[in-house]
């Protein structure tokens, strides 16, 4: 059920806090759990990237809410990710989100103690996720998105070394689809248009050499 703590008067949830941005689920759940250098703490927003289909073949992170869920201040805290979770978990949690980290989404540019800003209207079934500030400082709309435009994606970005070539090939086709926030759907006149160009892209370099 609501926990209408969490929730405004004008049955709107809202969530300012720090980001805390993990490239695992193992490393996100050490943190909450208090085993790690730089536990998360209450108010944080958990932000988990490199874990679409392209880095963990969009792995299910049912285990990050559970340790929240047994935390006294757990529903303090929002967890954002580019993987998916189950049906079974809990708390404000926000997961698909596209384009992937790896696939250059804002959401890979992110980092530690950047001030992140949830606003979902429960009634209009609107939200939005933005960037507000960074090193002590606010930003406005056109700053923040000037600086993930300019700024490299997370240092510790990377597929996972084991990802299968079968889930790196459904990630790829996903890609070329238009990418999972298009809808978990393939779109196959667009994935063949698409291999036609890169085909035509690397004949023309091959003709070049």
């Amino acid at each position: 059920s609501i926990d209408r703590s969490v929730i405004g008067p004008d049955n709107t949830y809202r969530h300012r806090g720090p980001a805390r941005v993990f490239t695992s689920e193992r490393a996100a759940v050490r943190a909450i759990k208090g085993q790690s250098d730089y536990p998360v703490q209450a108010g944080d927003i958990v932000v988990m990237i490199g874990v679409g289909p392209s880095g963990t073949g969009m792995e299910e992170t049912y285990q990050v809410t559970s340790a929240l869920k047994f935390i006294p201040w757990g529903k303090t805290v929002s967890v954002l990710t580019d993987a998916r979770f189950s049906g079974v978990s809990t708390g404000a949690c926000i997961g698909h989100i596209g384009p992937e980290a790896l696939s250059g989404g804002p959401i890979g540019k992110l980092r530690d103690g950047d001030i992140l800003e949830i606003v979902i209207d429960r009634e209009n079934l609107i939200g939005q996720i933005n960037l507000v500030g960074t090193d002590g400082q606010d930003l406005s709309p056109s700053q923040a998105a000037e600086l993930l435009v300019k700024r490299d994606p997370h240092p510790d970005l990377h597929p996972h070394v084991l990802l299968p070539d079968d889930t790196r090939l459904w990630a790829a086709l996903q890609e070329a689809s238009g990418g999972t926030w298009r809808g978990c759907i393939y779109d196959t006149d667009r994935i063949i248009e698409v291999l036609k160009a890169g085909v035509a892209v690397l004949n023309e370099k091959e003709r070049a050499k």
